[in-house]
């Protein structure tokens, strides 16, 4: 027993010891795991208060200090208006529109806080509960997508300064750069301004940057107009602007815009039952693309684009900076009328399209360049596609399978822009045979421009014809009948109409368009009848210098070759210039200089610079005697001449003067027409002179470019607010001078002296009397072919 009793109590004792070693060394893990548990505590916070230092002192790149932070500058579009106010485009790196707190509907403010901030009125910039745990997770579970948390602010100190790629400390770097970028924007500016801010510099895709600039784009209103559903569809845009685009993926959109109202309702900033009504009303858009290269007037945009940083270089900000068109909100006011402007890209429009009709139907299907094998060749090595592939180090046999492969593309129609499968060959074929056009309008008085307009369509084709260089053709005569007048030469007197070999000048022989040399013309009948060698004759009784001295004083800027051939127009030189010449013609002999800018104000309206002062001044570079005399022929054009359909077709009234020009093989077609209070004009033809209309009837100028001029000046006279414009005067020679000139235009070979001096013959006789000799000269032509034929036959019969 007491045995029995000794045994438990070792027993009992072993266990004790046992229990207690084990308790031990439960206790010491514990220790151990406590030890460490607070040592990786230690060293966490360690590593983040040393990433935290390093960042805070600039060793993963600068932070932005008080003094940047106070003085933010998003990029704000500069914008260009017309004369009467109306904004024509915008200019910008990014487009973008700031606007003040006020300019905003509140429920884009309430939309935004509920679904990106609810605490946003709470915090001071940094969610602490949220940064940490984007910090542990990065850093200790090294999930680098590990993103959320941020706040309004930091979400702002995010767009305001973009993130930097670390490597695997990207995440906790950024997210600390922009933790401390958004407590120090806490401390500058109130929760109002940081809303406005942000709002103003984040991006809803599509190089769209701003709530104003996205709320114009997609619904076409400003911000402060914006509805609750429309608000929400915007926000929600924000969380992925390409993902959520209402354009793009409208379903989509839809979803995101209902969370949107679910989480305003969330929070009570409306009802429950607002937002399940909203959540019923369908995705409707106004979209309406914020282009800078697309929309009225673009081609002039774009040149001004291009100078308008050239021209601020002249007048620096007060710190010495430069005006920037691209980030500073310039307002831009040039001299174009916005209806004008309309009128003349819908006349252009709608005469092209009909041109372009005619010229596939008269070609049928021949392709116009079939008489030029290489001319699409050469288009292609001219492509910027050939280039690049070229620069690439393609070979010959490599690009041309590029050329003949079939690829997805849009391209131009007059039927709008059409997305096709074509080959880059294909493509070049297609666009190569497309007419192209220029055309201008100008008050002769002033020099402003009230219309622009470079081409058919600028997103397509971005060569501006205003300013581009071709043969002038005819429109070129009246430099040459008024250089004629300042060198004292009658024009009262009557040319013969002969064709002539001038041997000095290479045996150069100029030709008539209807090929008829007969009788004599009155220098008012040549001019509206566009005859060839009497304004050769002309021109060389003047003198070629003379004649050039005249036409640069009147505008002419490009190079002019002396020779006889100028007087039909060989010379290039651009739309431009020569409305600047007829100009010159409708101010009575007055020079005054174009422009198309009149002023550029800061984006708070403070004057910069008052462009239509800096001009050169006004000058007599022809008497006002012969600017009346050259006018009055003019007239003849439109009453008589080339001209007439602008009387006959489109039925203009008042006093109109202009002349058309055609050049060889109907390459270029040009039509400028004036009054004393405006000067218009165009030019048309393809890019490529090689294609062309094939008849003088299709091709001349009264059929390619007059048209444009008639269609415009018809909406003009169709609109009270502009019968300035089309009804305005011509001033007349003086009574003596006047009464001279009305003689008749055409003499034939059998009219009298006193036929000539007193005319007898009426214009009707005139006519008839072409037509007789028209009709006499081809039966002289008939009768000669028959001739030859009989000869052949009786050689044949001979032999």
């Amino acid at each position: 027993m007491t045995k029995t009793k000794k045994t438990a109590a070792k027993k009992t004792r072993a266990r004790k010891k046992s229990t207690s070693k084990k308790n031990s060394k439960k206790n010491s893990f514990k220790r151990i795991a406590i030890k460490f548990t607070l040592l990786g505590i230690f060293l966490l916070a360690l590593a983040i208060g040393v990433l935290f230092s390093s960042v805070y002192i600039g060793l993963w790149g600068k932070l932005p200090d008080y003094y940047t932070l106070k003085n933010i500058k998003n990029a704000d579009a500069s914008e260009i208006y017309s004369e009467d106010g109306i904004l024509l485009g915008r200019v910008y790196a990014e487009n973008r529109t700031n606007v003040n707190f006020k300019d905003i509907s509140p429920n884009v403010i309430n939309s935004l806080i509920a679904t990106e901030d609810a605490r946003f009125y709470e915090h001071q910039g940094v969610d602490q509960r949220s940064l940490l745990r984007v910090l542990v997770k990065s850093l200790i579970m090294r999930d680098r997508s590990s993103g959320g948390g941020s706040t309004l602010s930091q979400q702002l100190a995010k767009n305001l300064y973009p993130r930097r790629n670390f490597g695997a400390f990207s995440m906790p770097v950024n997210k600390i750069k922009e933790a401390i970028t958004a407590s120090r924007l806490e401390k500058i500016y109130s929760k109002k301004e940081i809303l406005q801010l942000y709002l103003n510099t984040v991006s809803f895709g599509e190089n769209v940057f701003g709530i104003e600039s996205a709320s114009r784009q997609f619904f076409s209103k400003p911000a402060s107009a914006l509805k609750t559903h429309e608000c929400a569809v915007l926000i929600g845009m924000l969380k992925a602007p390409t993902y959520y685009n209402p354009r793009l993926h409208p379903e989509r959109s839809k979803q995101r815009r209902n969370t949107v109202l679910g989480q305003m309702a969330k929070y009570d900033f409306i009802s429950d039952n607002k937002a399940d009504q909203l959540k019923k009303l369908p995705l409707e858009l106004r979209y309406q693309k914020q282009s800078s290269r697309s929309g009225i007037a673009a081609y002039l945009r774009e040149k001004i684009r291009i100078q308008a940083n050239n021209i601020l270089k002249d007048y620096p900000k007060e710190d010495g900076s430069f005006y920037d068109i691209y980030r500073d909100g310039l307002r831009i006011k040039t001299t174009l009328d916005y209806k004008l402007q309309n009128y003349a890209e819908q006349s252009v429009s709608e005469h092209l399209k009909r041109l372009q009709g005619l010229f596939k139907k008269h070609w049928g299907n021949t392709a116009p360049w079939s008489g030029h094998k290489n001319l699409i060749e050469e288009a292609k090595e001219k492509s910027p596609r050939y280039k690049k592939l070229k620069k690439e180090g393609k070979s010959e046999k490599e690009i041309t399978k590029i050329f003949n492969t079939k690829v997805e593309m849009k391209i131009f129609t007059w039927n709008g822009e059409k997305s096709v499968k074509l080959s880059p060959l294909d493509s070049i074929k297609h666009y190569v045979q497309l007419l192209n056009t220029g055309f201008l309008a100008m008050e002769p008085k002033t020099g402003k421009i009230k219309a622009w307009v470079g081409g058919i369509d600028f997103s397509h084709f971005k060569y501006d014809h205003v300013t581009a260089k071709r043969q002038v053709g005819s429109i070129f005569k009246p430099i040459i009948y008024a250089a004629a007048l300042q060198e004292g030469i009658s024009p009262f007197e009557y040319y013969p109409n002969e064709r002539k070999v001038y041997e000095e000048y290479d045996n150069w022989s100029p030709r008539n368009a209807d090929n008829l040399y007969e009788g004599s013309y009155s220098m008012e009948g040549a001019l509206a009848e566009s005859v060839n060698t009497i304004a050769v004759d002309i021109l060389l009784e003047t003198g070629i210098r003379d004649a050039i001295v005249l036409a640069e004083e009147m505008g002419i800027n490009s190079n002019l070759p002396k020779v006889p051939s100028l007087a039909l127009g060989t010379a290039n030189i651009s739309l431009l210039e020569m409305i600047e010449v007829y100009a010159t013609l409708a101010n009575r002999g007055v020079h005054v200089e174009p422009y198309y800018l009149s002023r550029i104000e800061d984006k708070r309206g403070n004057l910069i610079v008052d462009l239509s002062k800096t001009r050169e001044e006004n000058r007599y570079v022809l008497s006002p005697q012969n600017a009346d005399i050259i006018n009055q022929m003019l007239q003849a054009v439109v009453n008589e001449g080339t001209g007439k359909s602008l009387r006959n077709t489109y039925r203009l009234e008042g006093d109109l003067a202009g002349k058309t020009g055609t050049t060889n093989s109907q390459a270029d077609g040009w039509y400028i027409g004036y009054n004393s209070n405006l000067v218009a004009g165009a030019w048309v033809g393809a890019d490529d002179m090689r294609i062309h209309f094939r008849s003088l009837s299709l091709g001349q100028g009264a059929s390619m470019a007059l048209p444009i001029y008639g269609r415009f000046m018809k909406k003009l006279s169709s609109n009270a607010k502009f019968n300035n414009y089309s009804f305005s005067s011509i001033a007349k020679p003086e009574p003596e001078v006047l009464a001279k000139l009305n003689i008749p235009h055409y003499l034939s070979k059998d009219n009298s002296f006193f036929e000539n001096i007193f005319g007898v013959k009426t214009k009707k006789q005139d006519k008839l009397m072409k037509r007789k000799a028209r009709r006499e000269k081809r039966k002289t032509e008939k009768k000669s072919i028959y001739q030859k034929i009989k000869n052949i036959f009786k050689r044949k019969n001979r032999n």
